[in-house]
């Protein structure tokens, strides 16, 4: 999968300042929803937080997959934040998280929700690509990265 199918750069932000968890998620939702043409950022907001209620999506190392399912749209939406500084997440290795990618999957989209979740994991399970997300310089070259990631071994 090419990031830039679900991606685009008006949903890449670098330097959020936020003070929270809940602040951020607010941000991802703003963001996400400027994707989806007939939902609104509450939707989304409530989409990511239910998720979170069922356990953090802190992947540790200073990541985060918040995701969700929504009925209204009909492919995948993706959204890619770097906070200024990172926050408390709740995440399984107890470190902040300064790096969060958001995903929303049409409400019955499981096969289609795995695989793009799979693949988010995957590049931000690379120590070496998240280095350079967090060293890039801008919006432009967060894009960049993003876009032009290939998994290990293809």
């Amino acid at each position: 999968m090419k990031l830039t199918e679900i991606v685009s750069a008006e949903r890449v932000v670098s330097g959020a300042a936020v003070p929270s968890k809940k602040k951020a998620l607010e941000e991802l939702s703003n963001l996400l929803a400027s994707g989806a043409a007939d939902l609104g950022s509450n939707e989304v907001f409530n989409s990511l937080t239910g998720r979170e209620k069922l356990g953090s999506t802190g992947l540790g190392h200073g990541v985060a997959i918040p995701h969700g399912r929504v009925a209204g749209i009909d492919s995948s939406v993706g959204a890619f934040i770097r906070l200024r500084h990172p926050v408390d997440y709740d995440s399984h290795d107890g470190n902040p998280v300064d790096l969060i990618f958001g995903l929303l999957v049409p409400q019955n989209a499981n096969e289609q929700h795995l695989k793009h979740l799979a693949a988010v994991a995957e590049m931000f399970s690379d120590d070496e690509f998240c280095a350079r997300l967090r060293a890039a310089g801008d919006n432009a070259a967060l894009f960049d990265l993003l876009s032009d990631y290939v998994p290990a071994g293809q």
